[in-house]
């Protein structure tokens, strides 16, 4: 074990003074991402690319090593192991800071929640990471029948390519501003029980549970429609309109997760 932790060790600092040949070895320039290709991934991602080796090898799938042969080549497995450390970070960072009454707990809750392999797919799919990604011919084919685990590898190798290409300042301002928000309506889309999302929240911040206040009832008996309002401690947070009471109070419940996530990441 001692000698494990000396390698480590040495390898740490010698991380701090790479040379340009280490660094060349480390990420051969493959060329798939030409000029065109790097333009449009840069408007995508919202970078500018100085470095494509990185984000050639974070879009290297390991199946496509068995059809070309490029010495030194590696896939985006071990970016993928950089990207998912740093994006576990920036997003506890951001949950610490802007959910101040949560304990530990809650935010470790908050943060599963959030990131994990289904919403880290879907940020992928609407980057369409799927179109510049390497892979095998039946690789391929498991990625447009919806392998969730290439895409979601291919974001946190992206990640792990950004960091290193240009710092974690730009890393922190591409996932708050571009992967949270759509991670948290991932998270809204996949559960749709509103109202026990909206309750969880709430009392996570010691707040009462939410009250479900019928305001209207519009149209016959036999053709109503019910709108309702929750509230929460006097303040109304969201309204919403449905055939019967509990289809309005799920609408009004999503209508202020909605709110509370506009709020959130404007």
């Amino acid at each position: 074990m001692k000698d494990i932790l000396q390698q480590i060790y040495s390898n740490f600092l010698r991380l701090t003074h790479l040379q340009k040949s280490d660094k060349e070895l480390m990420f051969p320039r493959v060329g798939f991402l030409d000029d065109k290709r790097k333009s449009a991934l840069e408007k995508t991602l919202g970078v500018k690319i100085s470095n494509i080796a990185y984000f050639e090898q974070a879009l290297t799938h390991r199946s496509y090593l068995q059809v070309v042969n490029i010495p030194n080549l590696i896939s985006n497995e071990r970016l993928e192991f950089l990207g998912d450390s740093i994006l576990g970070s920036v997003v506890a960072e951001y949950l610490f800071y802007n959910y101040t009454q949560d304990q530990e707990g809650e935010l470790t809750k908050m943060r599963s929640w959030l990131v994990n392999r289904k919403s880290l797919a879907l940020c992928a799919r609407h980057l369409k990471l799927q179109d510049y990604l390497m892979v095998s011919f039946s690789a391929g084919q498991s990625l447009q029948k919806g392998n969730e685990t290439m895409l979601a590898d291919a974001i946190e190798s992206i990640i792990a390519a950004m960091y290193l290409d240009s710092g974690i300042e730009n890393v922190e301002k591409f996932i708050i501003q571009s992967l949270l928000p759509i991670m948290m309506n991932e998270q809204l889309m996949q559960d749709t029980n509103f109202k026990s999302i909206l309750l969880e929240l709430v009392q996570s911040e010691g707040k009462e549970a939410p009250k479900y206040i019928v305001t209207k009832e519009l149209g016959p008996d036999h053709d109503k429609e019910f709108v309702v309002a929750v509230q929460v401690s006097g303040e109304i947070l969201g309204s919403g309109a449905g055939k019967n009471k509990k289809q309005a109070e799920q609408l009004a419940a999503k209508d202020a997760l909605d709110k509370r996530i506009v709020a959130v990441t404007e």
